[in-house]
């Protein structure tokens, strides 16, 4: 088994690399966080220029037809570089699912306009507080009419369509809805990380569409999660090893007692202890991108292993970050704060670190019962 990336994989990394360098430096989040936009709109459309928006998307919808690998190596440049985009609302979550639970119809009607950037989706699913439980759904449908509310739904200020969790005439189901209908509220909420917007949505008899199978709402929930937590370790993963580059440049650069701070063993302590969560976390990213890319049935097992370990890492970095930096780091003048903070907006995505041990654990116990 190869857990490597191929060497066009690896091209399509180095082409990342290079394109973020120039379009999406600190700078560029730091914009994003301090201003009223929310999100970089130039910088949007030259990343669906470049076809990343249509990465898994099939050739027939005007997508790139590659692997789910490609957009694995995208994840981590982009959670590398804090790119302010609604990348990850778009493509890991209202992508995935219409790929994998839409109808021939659905993806006619979604997967081209979002392979080419024309619209913006994302996914609403928490209604309060706390780990997500599908027994206190609120929000219904009722003749395709959907009514409640939605809290925290990342870019739901600015996406043009969300799969929304919602009870039916079955149960629990997914639903497509247009999020420019009259029916439709929008509140912007501030969260720890103004680079990544968030909204509350309130729903009035809105249009709802069915997706996937009526009832099956939990289980085509812990699906799509299971896929996009992988996509969101990755980011993780690239956002943890620039905290952990910044603390190192710092440290060599950072003269005390006539010598590098790099040099005193507290420091290096520090930074190996970046560098070991980071690897580790790697590892159980790739063994989860190997997972994601080959439908393995081991991908609940992969995927919540990757995501505890990936949010461990970021925090641990971003962390470290500071405390490496000192006093400064604390301040708002040093970019320490904006890799914090977005480790603290990922490891609540899609349900805390707590949810995906418990995920990891059932997981688990489900393997050994079978």
């Amino acid at each position: 088994m190869n857990f490597e990336f191929s060497e066009e994989q690896n091209m399509l990394r180095d082409q990342a690399v290079s394109f973020l360098k120039d379009k999406s430096p600190l700078s560029v989040a730091r914009k994003i966080l301090e201003g009223n936009e929310p999100y970089d709109k130039a910088l949007w459309k030259d990343i669906t220029d470049l076809g990343w928006t249509a990465t898994t998307i099939p050739e027939k919808y005007n997508g790139l037809g590659l692997s789910h690998l490609e957009l694995c190596v995208l994840a981590e440049e982009l959670g590398r570089a804090l790119t302010p985009v609604p990348f990850s609302s778009s493509l890991y979550l209202a992508t995935e699912a219409i790929l994998a639970f839409g109808t021939d119809a659905q993806k006619e009607a979604w997967l081209g306009k979002l392979a080419q950037g024309q619209v913006i989706g994302t996914a609403a699913v928490a209604e309060g507080p706390g780990e997500f439980s599908p027994t206190k759904v609120g929000a219904s449908v009722k003749a395709n009419r959907l009514s409640g509310t939605k809290i925290m739904v990342p870019d739901g200020d600015i996406a043009d369509f969300a799969v929304v969790v919602a009870g039916g005439d079955a149960g629990l189901s997914l639903f497509l809805v247009d999020l420019n209908q009259p029916g439709v509220t929008r509140t912007s909420v501030a969260t720890i990380d103004p680079s990544r917007s968030h909204a509350n949505l309130a729903f009035k008899d809105a249009e709802a569409e069915p997706l996937g199978k009526a009832g099956e709402g939990a289980s085509l929930l812990s699906q799509l999660f299971d896929r996009a937590a992988v996509l969101f370790a990755f980011e993780q993963v690239g956002g943890a090893e620039a905290a952990m580059n910044q603390a190192r440049e710092y440290a060599l650069g950072r003269y005390a007692f006539g010598r590098p701070i790099a040099g005193f063993q507290a420091i290096k302590h520090k930074l190996a202890r970046m560098y070991v969560a980071i690897q580790l976390a790697r590892s159980n990213c790739y063994y989860g991108a190997w997972a994601l890319s080959s439908g393995a049935p081991e991908l609940p097992v992969a995927a919540a292993t990757a995501r505890v370990s990936a949010s461990q890492a970021y925090r641990e970095c971003a962390e470290e970050n500071i405390q490496v930096h000192g006093g400064m780091g604390f301040t708002w003048e040093f970019d320490c704060h904006l890799f914090y903070r977005r480790a603290k907006l990922l490891a609540v995505n899609l349900g805390g670190e707590s949810t995906w041990k418990n995920r990891l654990i059932s997981s688990i116990e489900s393997d050994r019962a079978a």
